[in-house]
């Protein structure tokens, strides 16, 4: 089973809300939202499919990055090797774009990974989660993302998860650090009993941090999630001693090794796994696991994939065992995608396919529809 082809689509998938987090907007409903497409082809003809969502927001990878990192680099360097060696294309994909204080592109890696994912599970006849030995699940559910500064809308947002079947709620804060407490305490009120998941994206400093989570054990927030730079660990195991509230590191864990230094310097109790950032299903499994024995907490998280990323993240949740319902957010922003068969969402919950693969068929003519014109 030999890599014959890969080939990128960068689009421009339509939003139906803007998205932002305390860095700036992520995706914008007059722009729409950058994703990549990679399909990578064996020699037998069989496809596989995988997705990278990038944001220079949120890191430094960018829909041109990813695209020319792959055309330029991966694919050269991939070709003709056996599609079912992950280790060897790991290595090979490290090795042609090396690693600074994180994994190098591993957005972009992470397509590349999720397209083999899929390869190689069609070839075996099986699903996603028969390549992991694991049970396959029909159904996972998803929490309810809230972006706002505005404590009313904040309020409208949280009443409508709580009378949609949500179980949990995502809040972003930093937006307006002066607003922070008062859009969390409009939440609690709306939803009292959903899980109430908080995430400040690198917002604040220690002191803020401190302050703000001593609001946040008299509201009754469940987690705050990445509260400081995604270096601090001293600062965030300092956090730790400082409040109740559990912490969760996102931002700071790209690999297993980062993950290894958070839980050695005790810096969170909580760790986010998402396959995009982790550089793809392998590394985000590992981690997953890592984080398990270790005794952490597990979230999972996306960045606003589509209907193709959100499946395989959905997977690896469900092998994990996260209980905890994911914050899997693209259904919430995006309007439209490449995915014409593969899942549903119906409320709170993503009803998924069993195809075999990741389970999602690509429509050609979306592909062509939202891909980006040079």
């Amino acid at each position: 089973m030999k890599i014959t082809n890969i080939e990128v689509f960068p689009l421009t998938l339509p939003m139906k809300q803007n998205f932002s987090i305390s860095g700036g907007k992520v995706g914008d409903q007059s722009q729409g939202a950058p994703h990549v497409y990679v399909k990578i082809t064996d020699d037998r003809g069989v496809e596989g499919w995988g997705e990278a969502r990038p944001s220079h927001r949120w890191s430094y990878e960018t829909l041109e990055s990813v695209t020319t990192t792959i055309n330029h680099y991966l694919k050269p360097a991939l070709t003709g090797e056996s599609a079912t060696d992950l280790n060897r294309i790991h290595q090979k994909m490290n090795r042609e774009i090396a690693a600074g204080l994180n994994k190098g592109m591993p957005i972009a890696k992470a397509a590349v990974d999720m397209a083999l994912h899929d390869l190689i599970a069609k070839n075996n006849g099986t699903h996603l989660p028969g390549l992991w030995m694991g049970t396959y699940k029909d159904s996972i559910r998803l929490s309810y993302l809230i972006s706002t500064n505005d404590p009313e809308q904040a309020h409208k947002k949280a009443q409508y998860a709580k009378e949609n079947g949500f179980l949990a709620v995502d809040v972003k804060i930093g937006l307006n650090p002066k607003q922070d407490v008062r859009v969390l305490e409009a939440v609690k009120q709306a939803a009292p009993n959903l899980y109430f998941r908080v995430d400040a994206n690198q917002a604040y400093d220690l002191t803020q941090a401190v302050r703000l989570s001593r609001e946040m054990e008299r509201i009754g927030v469940d987690v705050f999630e990445q509260p400081l730079k995604a270096n601090n660990l001293h600062g965030h195991a300092e956090l730790r001693r400082k409040t109740v509230i559990p912490i969760a590191l996102d931002e700071s864990i790209w690999t297993a090794g980062d993950l290894i230094q958070a839980i050695r310097m005790e810096a969170c109790d909580m760790a986010v796994i998402k396959v995009t950032k982790m550089g793809g299903l392998r590394e985000a499994k590992l981690c997953g696991e890592i984080a398990k024995e270790a005794g952490l907490g597990l979230l999972g998280g996306g960045l606003t994939e589509s209907s193709l990323g959100l499946t395989a993240s959905a997977h690896l949740f469900n092998y994990l065992d996260i209980q905890i319902p994911v914050d899997l957010n693209g259904p919430f922003f995006l309007d439209d995608d490449p995915v014409a068969d593969g899942l549903q969402v119906e409320q709170g919950t993503v009803r998924l396919s069993g195809l075999n693969g990741i389970g999602c068929t690509i429509s050609d003519d979306n592909l062509q529809k939202y891909l980006m014109k040079s």
